[in-house]
């Protein structure tokens, strides 16, 4: 091989061996979601700050609440939690995404609160939880939903914008048209976990019967020859009754209903 020859291949090994050590030393990319990327059961997309504030508002989050971000995304409504001293645990499914919000976690100073676990939604125990936040398609609610009534009484759920079905909600705000939530994601439902509380008991102003749909309440209550209609509501472990125009309150401990009159 002639001296310019072994010039021109050194020449060659030499850049091709600088390339391959830029490429190796180089930083990988950032991973940065895009809205309306595809998960496992639904797309993602931001829920709107204005609306995450809402919901911890509606759902009156404290540093006493322990809460669950099902399908956490980014990790905003779990930073937004921690924020306010709760503990907070977002499930998501992708990987990628719960390494992100962590990181989020760590700029916004709330790693302390603030956990994010790979997880199947369906797969997850909530019972911990004094609240669980959501942002899911209406039949992955309505497929939580039987998991979401077995949790303690008075546990608060608040979605955005999709409902639970037949489970009306307690209280709803349409952020839409806010400035700063100007799209169609922004609308707040808020639920309370109610005490399952059907049944006939003997109280002191007679036999009440109750049947229950969610937290809405019928039945009546008998007192001598007298048949009242009842109507009414399970707030949490709480019940608020009408007859006619008395009204009652109340609550089921174990099995005996205390059950007072309203004034």
């Amino acid at each position: 091989m002639s001296a310019v020859a072994f010039v021109r291949l050194f020449a060659l090994l030499l850049a091709a061996f600088t390339s391959l050590a830029a490429a190796q030393s180089k930083a990988p990319e950032l991973y940065e979601p895009q809205s309306g990327q595809a998960g496992k059961d639904v797309v993602w997309v931001p829920t709107p700050q204005i609306a995450v504030d809402k919901m911890m508002e509606m759902a009156r989050v404290t540093a006493k609440d322990v809460v669950m971000d099902l399908g956490s995304g980014d990790g905003r409504t779990v930073i937004t939690a921690a924020k306010l001293g709760a503990r907070a645990t977002g499930i998501e499914y992708n990987p990628e995404m719960v390494e992100f919000a962590k990181k989020n976690a760590a700029a916004a100073g709330v790693t302390a609160n603030a956990t994010f676990v790979k997880a199947d939604l369906f797969e997850t125990d909530f019972s911990a939880a004094t609240v669980i936040t959501l942002f899911l398609l209406p039949d992955i609610n309505l497929r939580l939903r039987p998991k979401l009534l077995d949790l303690k009484p008075g546990t608060r759920v608040v979605s955005n914008t999709f409902t639970m079905g037949e489970w009306e909600p307690d209280a709803q705000v349409n952020l839409y048209g806010d400035n700063a939530c100007t799209n169609s994601y922004c609308k707040v439902l808020f639920w309370l976990v109610p005490q399952r509380v059907a049944g006939t008991y003997r109280v002191p102003q007679g036999e009440v019967t109750l049947k229950q749909e969610f937290q809405m309440l019928t039945g009546t209550i008998k007192s001598g020859s007298s048949t009242q209609e009842l109507k009414g509501r399970v707030v949490g472990d709480e019940i608020e009754l009408s007859a006619g125009t008395k009204r009652y309150r109340g609550m089921l401990k174990g099995t005996t209903l205390e059950l007072r009159e309203a004034i």
